[in-house]
């Protein structure tokens, strides 16, 4: 199981591991670290976007043909090595954070100790620099006290309970669910084999309404995590099709929904047909367009979105 701060870990020390082996196969860096090579290809993704700074030269250019690592400016590391110099503004801006999240509830006692002592270094080092930090504060939703939970729930391999709400369903449950990893696609999540439903499960940490960490053990099956280089939503074929049409306003539905056509239509709407494995869920998705969008098919899912929009309406009126 790995979460955000293994993940970490693994990339340092990937920077080095690479550099001393120029072209080296996927598969053994993958059995090196321990790895699917779907894990080490996600972590080759986001190599790219570290560095000194965000100019390109100062990026690290690694990239793979899916067999073959290799790094075409590797001084670059050398650059990363040396001493950090931070402006006022990064000083600030990273003193601001530590602090915020040093405050999260459910942060183990020696990571909110850690970042005390890295930020009182910080501090210390910015010296006036640092004067702005004191009079800014941020308070994190209840999102960030999730976060905290699960990951410590992953490092320490416990279960978790929470109650989740479900807006296909419209309703609150409870479950007991052994964590497998978390990720971010747009959203963070969840990924673990729920107890509720015996299956892997992705729930999206806002949605979590509570959350509590359990004395027992987690032990999920040994399945294979969900490979999300194509994106959280990925419909099979054999899924039911939905047809929605949506006027100049809904147009962004195109963009944010993966589906199979997307026909002009003469008002300078769409007409997108799609294809998802809940129908049911669109109903939001009808809701929130309102006067901007519509289902046409199937039949039952278009009626089923002009009963909620009539329901809803008649909840204002009361």
């Amino acid at each position: 199981m790995s979460n955000a701060i293994d993940q970490t870990r693994r990339m340092l020390s990937l920077v080095t591991y690479l550099r001393e082996r120029p072209g080296a196969r996927v598969d053994e860096v993958a059995r090196a670290f321990g790895v699917t090579e779907a894990e080490l290809i996600g972590d080759l993704n986001v190599l790219p976007l570290c560095g000194t700074s965000f100019r390109g030269g100062d990026l690290l250019d690694i990239d793979t043909d899916g067999e073959h690592i290799w790094w075409h400016n590797p001084d670059t590391a050398e650059d990363v090595a040396q001493p950090l110099r931070l402006a006022a503004d990064e000083a600030t801006a990273l003193l601001v954070a530590a602090r915020a999240v040093a405050n999260l509830p459910g942060l183990r006692e020696g990571d909110r100790q850690a970042l005390q002592r890295a930020a009182a270094k910080l501090e210390a080092a910015a010296g006036e620099a640092a004067g702005a930090s004191g009079r800014l504060s941020v308070t994190f939703e209840s999102e960030g006290s999730v976060f905290a939970t699960v990951d410590r729930a992953l490092t320490e391999r416990r279960r978790l309970w929470m109650r989740y709400y479900s807006p296909a369903r419209d309703t609150l449950t409870e479950r007991e669910v052994d964590p497998i990893r978390l990720f971010a696609v747009g959203h963070t999540y969840v990924e673990g084999w729920c107890r509720l439903s015996e299956d892997m499960r992705t729930f999206r940490l806002d949605r979590v309404a509570e959350i509590r960490l359990l004395d027992a053990p987690s032990d999920p099956p040994r399945i294979e995590p969900r490979d999300l280089s194509q994106g959280l939503v990925q419909p099979s074929g054999d899924d039911p099709e939905v047809v929605i049409e949506v006027g100049p306003g809904g147009r962004w539905v195109a963009e944010y929904y993966p589906h199979d056509s997307a026909e002009e239509q003469p008002d300078g709407g769409l007409r997108i047909t799609l294809r998802t494995p809940d129908p049911g869920s669109l109903r939001r998705l009808a809701l929130r367009l309102g006067r901007d969008g519509r289902i046409v098919s199937p039949p039952d899912l278009a009626d089923g979105a002009r009963e909620a929009a009539v329901r809803a309406l008649a909840a204002y009126g009361e």
